[in-house]
């Protein structure tokens, strides 16, 4: 097998992730050595444990080293494989390929690359067919089975072309072969194409492979005249994915230990700036590298596109990793102005690249490290009196002797560590971005330039209380006695997103009879390998709400245009400052208003033509001039009824994405739907700027009046919108740390959800790029369900109306209401089993949770085991008793901090009772002689082995034992 899996089931390929070790060996003074080289390999296998194997112990998730471009070498390789002279270095660039095994597709891809070498106007030298070693380096089957030809190309400049030019060349090569060849449905091998690198002045050697096979497969990076001043190391651990050789890293400028959690929105808001994107560096050039984030990649190689991508355009790469990874500067009292300014002017320019992460970067002229702003990855570096630098995700890579250490360190949360050759010195965090700070009048352009909301001129007609027509309009928009008893109360009384315990167990809206909203087919994500989740409260300060919107200009400039935004610094805006907005006619903004009502005698089918119609007006107004949208559902009366506020965003800021548009507007919603902390997260997720939930202010309002509210907490209207403000902040700011993010410009359009029971056509629609892998419901269903909502507030017939908000039982069992999976009979059931050993109540309870009526509440329940699917009955003899099947249990390697110190207790302590292996991973095991015992070491090989002989597992149920069910 080779590439990935194709979409299948559960799996999807979009979602793969990395989890990884890397390392830095350089020298200062630019020296070039071959045991620079070996140092590098000793790191790496040092660093073993932070990868990973597959079913096999010598296939590898992959392992990589990353070198300056090795002159002396590969002119003697070109003479003797080519019988050919190399330029002088700057003047020919070098790199890996991995092509097709297939005979056919391999030379097509190759021809392929010298037609577009030529058409750029450069000269191919050749090819070389790099020597590799399977049976030496003790290759794994999966990484032979997979691996592709792996072919070295050498290509020469033009005459008169050198130095940053020709490796635009190149770069525009690789780009175009890459979009051409991977993307061929006529080849069976396309996954396989895969340039790692073609550069003047860096080569990279990787693959599918075990940290310790590395110099044994190539044996290039053994021959002494490969001579380098700089390379890096990686050593992946693909994190519930699969691994592949193109994926293993460095890759071409950076090596990544952690995950970008913001990926998806990252990717989304890059294709949506190329339509605003223009280079005199690339001319006409620069369509032919879009897509700028390449698809098939992971969170790694997507990062590494933009980085790649605005390093070519003109930027240094210290200036591009300081724009994807900024420190956090918002609530940064102390932090130096210029340097304040420096970061607000680039934070108008691109959203960060947010998430756990430690990245290492190089592009040959000097080498460094950064760390996120919560410093979740380690990283420790050591300088060296003989001017080498060593820096990696563990201490003690390398042997040092303690008097050759000049000085250490370990990078601290969002600072800088890095090595300029051409100075040959390492260079401070605080004089490198100093000096960048100090580049060009940022501070000066932000007083000049940024637009607040309170520059915009107040509307007083602002705040429309409506207390006549309220009753229809909140049952019109689903909301319910329960919306708030459990949800808007106790978020204004506690200043904080309601908490409840023991979970949700209401049925699936997929699965509902009751017409449930849009938001509800929606579960958070969490983050795959962050440790832990940020605490929201203690670490506030690296954490913002506030966020620039309006038209973006052209990425790849810097000019003080770029700041001339709307800064927003909080996600939910006030009636007056949406009118404020609404009226705008300042520095040439204006605003435009889509109405995003339908007409009811237009039925289930008038809510598709609403949407397409709502998605052109947006993209006619960005081509009027207009800065701004609102769409708006104020139109809501009994002819008009409202498309969800999260299908009318989803759709539109999909659309605008698709025709690369999107950066070139703000969108604001006016909605009456959205009142939940969960509700403004999908809406900020799915691209919207800022949210006006109007009617979840006015149904606040009537409470106070209704005695709800206690009038000395709250003496006011304002002071209910003041403090509703703060809890929603309070609940986003939650939300957005569990996925590690710590902006919610990082988290806008980020799409940190999936779906549970949507079909596709909704999915590719509004909400593309998300995962709904049980499909589900369409367009036509969800409109038919808010038809029915809409009908509760205007009901054809008056003596329907009713006149109080209707309570389905979501959060409380109702008898006629939603149903749950616990229901009284069944917890009595249970407590009678529990207290009194009664089996009849037991099986009571078992068939009340198992039944038809019960088990459709989740998709579990819908589960059948087919019948004769494994053959005949197995006999007991032949069935492995539970006793013996725990011993084969195992607790992996678990951060302390990620986990509690009572919980790696209680851990080990439960597999030491079993039987089974434990282990402590970074601390938390109790020392010998505690209540834990000594231990049973895990092994990750044998706890992965089957049962010796021919047995099956069966539970061992000891005497007197209750059953469990069926």
């Amino acid at each position: 097998m080779y590439g990935y899996p194709e979409k299948y089931g559960l799996y999807d390929p979009a979602y793969e992730k990395d989890a990884c070790g890397v390392g830095i060996v350089a020298h200062i003074k630019g020296q070039r050595s071959h045991q620079l080289v070996l140092d590098a390999d000793h790191v790496l296998r040092r660093m073993s444990h932070r990868g990973a194997c597959g079913c096999e112990a010598t296939t590898g998730d992959g392992a990589g080293i990353l070198t300056a471009l090795p002159h002396e070498f590969l002119a003697k390789v070109a003479q003797v494989d080519l019988r050919s002279e190399l330029p002088e270095p700057g003047r020919y660039g070098a790199g890996i390929v991995f092509l097709p095994t297939i005979d056919d597709e391999r030379e097509k891809c190759k021809r392929a690359i010298e037609r577009i070498v030529a058409e750029q106007g450069q000269r191919l030298v050749g090819w070389r067919r790099v020597p590799v070693q399977s049976v030496e380096a003790d290759l794994g089957p999966s990484a032979s089975a997979a691996q592709p030809a792996i072919e070295q190309l050498f290509v020469a400049a033009a005459d008169g072309l050198e130095g940053d030019a020709f490796e635009r060349q190149l770069y525009v090569i690789r780009k175009r072969a890459s979009g051409e060849l991977r993307g061929d449905r006529r080849l069976k091998q396309a996954a396989m194409f895969y340039v790692c690198s073609l550069s003047t002045k860096v080569i990279i050697y990787k693959g599918m492979l075990m940290a310790d096979q590395l110099l044994l497969f190539y044996p290039d990076l053994a021959d002494d005249s490969f001579r380098t001043h700089l390379a890096m190391v990686h050593s992946r651990f693909s994190t519930n994915t699969f691994p592949s050789w193109d994926r293993a890293q460095p890759l071409r400028f950076m090596s990544h230990n952690g995950e970008i959690n913001t990926l998806q929105g990252n990717v989304n808001w890059m294709r949506a700036r190329e339509g605003m994107a223009a280079s005199g560096l690339f001319g006409d050039d620069l369509p032919k590298l879009f897509p700028i984030a390449e698809p098939g990649c992971s969170d790694s190689g997507n990062f590494d596109n933009v980085l790649e991508f605005l390093l070519m355009s003109g930027r240094s790469l210290q200036e591009a990793v300081m724009m994807m990874i900024p420190e956090a500067w918002q609530k940064h009292d102390t932090m130096p102005e210029n340097k304040r300014a420096f970061y607000e002017y680039h934070s108008a320019v691109m959203e960060p690249w947010d998430g756990p992460a430690s990245i290492t970067f190089t592009d040959g002229r000097c080498i460094g490290a950064v760390l996120d702003r919560n410093g979740l990855r380690p990283s420790r570096y050591y300088l060296t009196h003989d001017d080498r630098v060593i820096m990696a995700s563990e201490v003690g890579v390398l042997p040092i002797d303690p008097k050759n250490i000049k000085a250490k360190g370990r990078l601290q949360p969002g600072r800088m560590f890095l090595v300029d050759f051409e100075q040959g010195r390492l260079i401070p965090d605080e004089e490198l971005k100093n000096d960048f700070a100090n580049r060009r009048p940022y501070g000066q352009w932000l007083r000049q330039n940024r637009i607040e909301l309170g520059d915009l001129k107040p509307e007083p007609a602002a705040a429309r209380f409506e207390p006549g027509t309220l009753l229809p309009r909140l049952q019109a928009f689903g909301y319910t006695t329960e919306t708030l008893q459990f949800m808007l109360l106790p978020l204004i009384q506690q200043k904080r997103d309601p908490v409840g315990s023991m979970g949700n167990d209401s049925a699936l809206a997929c699965l509902s009879d009751q017409p449930r909203l849009v938001y509800d087919y929606f579960k958070q994500l969490f983050a795959q390998v962050t440790n832990p989740p940020i605490d929201s409260i203690r670490e506030e300060i690296i954490m913002s709400l506030e966020c620039y919107i309006g038209p973006e200009q052209n990425l790849l400039e810097t000019t003080e245009k770029h700041c001339q935004r709307l800064l927003v610094p909080h996600p939910i805006l006030k009636n007056e400052d949406l009118a404020a907005i609404r009226a705008m006619d300042y520095r040439g903004w204006k605003t435009c208003t889509i109405d995003i009502t339908f007409p009811r005698q237009e039925g289930a089918d008038g809510m598709s033509a609403a949407l397409r119609r709502i998605c052109a007006a947006a993209e006619a107004a960005i081509d009027e001039g207009y800065s701004l949208v609102v769409l708006s559902d104020r139109a809501l009366s009994a002819q008009r009824v409202p498309v969800s506020s999260l299908l009318a965003c989803g759709a539109v800021h999909h659309h605008l994405v698709r025709q690369a548009k999107r950066t070139r507007i703000g969108l604001v919603l006016e909605t009456g739907e959205a009142r939940e902390v969960h509700h403004h997260c999908l809406l900020v997720g799915y691209g919207a700027d800022a949210i006006n939930p109007y009617l979840a202010f006015e149904a606040m309002w009537q409470a106070r009046r209704d005695g709800l509210l206690d009038d000395a907490e709250f003496p006011d209207d304002d002071k209910i919108v003041t403090t509703y403000r703060i809890g929603v902040a309070k609940g986003i700011l939650k939300v957005m740390a569990k996925m590690g993010i710590s902006t919610l410009q990082s988290y806008k359009g980020a799409q940190i959800f999936e779906a549970v029971g949507l079909n596709r056509e909704v999915i590719e629609f509004c909400f593309a790029g998300t995962a709904s892998r049980v499909q589900g419901v369409g367009l036509k269903t969800l409109a038919e369900e808010t038809l029915r909502r809409h009908s509760l507030g205007y009901p054809t017939l008056a003596g329907d109306r009713l006149p109080v908000l209707p309570n389905p039982g979501e959060f409380h069992w109702r008898a006629e209401g939603e149903r749950h999976s616990w229901s009284p009979d069944a917890i009595a059931d249970l407590q009678v089993a529990a207290r009194t050993g009664d089996r009849d109540a037991y099986w009571r309870f078992a068939k009340l949770l198992n039944e038809d009526a019960r088990a459709r509440c989740t998709l579990r329940g819908l589960l059948r085991f087919k019948a004769g699917a494994n053959g005949e009955p197995v006999p007991l003899e032949e069935v492995e008793p539970a006793s013996e099947i725990v011993k084969r249990f195992c607790t992996g390697a678990m951060s302390f901090g990620s986990i509690s110190a009572e919980a790696h207790e209680s851990l080990a302590i439960a597999m030491n009772r079993i039987g089974g292996r434990s282990n402590t991973g970074e601390g938390g095991e109790p020392a010998p002689g505690s209540a834990a015992g000594p231990g049973r070491p895990s092994s990750s090989v044998g706890s992965r082995l089957p049962a010796p002989g021919n047995r099956r597992g069966r539970p061992s149920r000891p005497s007197g034992e209750t059953p469990a069910a069926p």
